[in-house]
């Protein structure tokens, strides 16, 4: 091999790294607390010096400002499909007219007014919607609201996909009544 690849390594791309390795120059971060490392060539990767774990992945170039929070979690969904009695009484509350998301989570309505252009669904900061649980991905679907057309969902490559009325789907158009399940979450569209 060429001298320019030895720091490479072999390990899958994503592949856990432990403590005592010497994975090469880069970037790592812990996949407990996200905190982030660099390395030299000849580096051994230490635990990390916030919570005290050994395990970490490479970081990537491609996304300069990750999120390296806690792993989504596989989440299988149940099959039950029921419209919840409260969907209506929620119906009487919105105030703005158009598309709306609802949800139930831990007995408080969760409303959100599905804007024109794009909206991101996920579990990071910098979601529009943001359903803060690790069966939901950071990055999890996006939605696109143009004007007098119906919303569309896209996944946006989540661990456990968008289901929209119990068939998972890549890309879909919604109607009003249409259920979305997205991580534990059973999201109703509404339209006012």
């Amino acid at each position: 091999m060429s001298p320019i690849f030895d720091s490479v390594g072999t390990r899958p791309a994503g592949g856990a790294i432990a403590s005592g390795e010497i994975p090469g120059e880069g970037t790592y971060f812990c996949v407990v607390c996200g905190r982030q490392m660099a390395l030299r060539e000849t580096d051994e990767l230490p635990h990390c010096d916030h919570c005290g774990s050994a395990h970490f992945r490479r970081d990537s170039m491609f996304s300069p400002l990750q999120e390296h929070g806690s792993p989504t979690l596989e989440f299988a969904i149940a099959g039950d499909r029921v419209k919840p009695g409260w969907l209506e009484e929620a119906r009487q509350q919105l105030a703005q007219p158009g598309y709306h998301l609802l949800a139930r989570d831990r007995g408080e309505l969760l409303a959100f007014h599905l804007e024109l252009g794009w909206s991101r669904i996920g579990r990071c900061r910098t979601a529009a919607i943001c359903l803060d649980d690790p069966s939901v991905s950071r990055r999890h679907a996006i939605l696109v609201a143009d004007p007098g057309k119906p919303p569309r969902i896209l996944d946006d490559r989540s661990l456990n996909g968008v289901l929209v009325n119990g068939k998972k789907t890549e890309m879909a158009e919604l109607e009003a009544g249409d259920e979305l399940a997205i991580g534990r979450y059973r999201l109703y569209v509404l339209h006012s």
